[in-house]
């Protein structure tokens, strides 16, 4: 009788099994740093990382504490309107992100949490950065028009993360790379905000490059998001098809083998 084939398993939190310092979807400081950057400041916050674990200080609470000046930088600075300085403050904290993987290698940790931690904070930071644009267009900066923009910012971006977690909780690989996904959200958002606030500064005609960065980032999420969705489909299709075509086998097999019983019986 022929052996039943397993089915594919879910996959576990609606995210790939990787550990803190290893390679998965890119964080802010990462989507910030080119490779050779990277390398770079890998080597000189090394020391730093180590000095920290003789302090006994842990990733988790390098994680929480960059998160917090993320989320301090943008919602204390871009409500006011003090785009380059709530974007010096932002950068200054991206580092956390390299300084919680260098920390989680030296102490030979894999953890299933840590991995957890840093993508919900992740979707924190998000949420503040573009919460600070909100805040800002929808006072000082008076325009409902790009409050509405970076509420679908916002939105948008929360919902293209949910739609490939929840693809992979249900056993789907996702395989896609979207148009517009976190990494370039954040270079584009906060690069374009860095320029623009040296308006204050006396730079002419340099504000203007936030609101054309936030509907780039708007349209380039809805393509992504369409993009994530038509992928689920197709492959769930693909799945099912796959799944009836084996429990067709295993009937078949099940039936030769009953035949093959009753002729053997006569």
């Amino acid at each position: 009788m022929p052996t039943p084939r397993p089915h594919p398993r879910v996959a576990t939190m609606g995210q790939p099994v990787a550990s803190r310092g290893q390679t998965a979807t890119p964080t802010l400081g990462k989507a910030m740093l080119n490779k050779y950057a990277r390398a770079f400041f890998t080597r000189v916050l090394t020391p730093f990382a180590a000095f920290l674990i003789r302090r006994g200080v842990s990733p988790d609470t390098v994680t929480l504490i960059g998160t917090a000046g993320v989320v301090a930088g943008a919602l204390v600075f871009y409500p006011m309107g003090e785009f380059f300085w709530g974007t010096v403050v932002i950068t200054l904290f991206v580092f956390s992100d390299l300084v919680d993987g260098n920390m989680a290698r030296q102490l030979g940790r894999s953890s299933r949490w840590g991995a957890f931690l840093d993508s919900t904070l992740d979707r924190v930071a998000d949420g503040a950065i573009f919460g600070g644009f909100i805040l800002w267009y929808a006072g000082g900066g008076d325009d409902l028009v790009l409050c509405a923009v970076s509420i679908f910012c916002l939105a948008s971006g929360q919902v293209v993360s949910y739609t490939k977690a929840r693809g992979e909780s249900i056993g789907l690989p996702v395989a896609v790379n979207g148009l517009v996904e976190r990494a370039e959200r954040l270079v584009i958002s906060l690069v374009a905000a860095g320029l623009a606030g040296l308006h204050a500064f006396g730079v002419p005609g340099i504000q203007y490059l936030l609101p054309v960065a936030l509907w780039i980032v708007a349209v380039g999420s809805l393509v992504t998001l369409i993009q994530r969705v038509v992928t689920v489909r197709r492959e769930s299709a693909e799945a099912e098809q796959a799944e009836q075509a084996e429990a067709a086998q295993d009937n078949e097999g099940k039936q030769q083998n009953a035949s093959h019983g009753s002729e053997a019986a006569t």
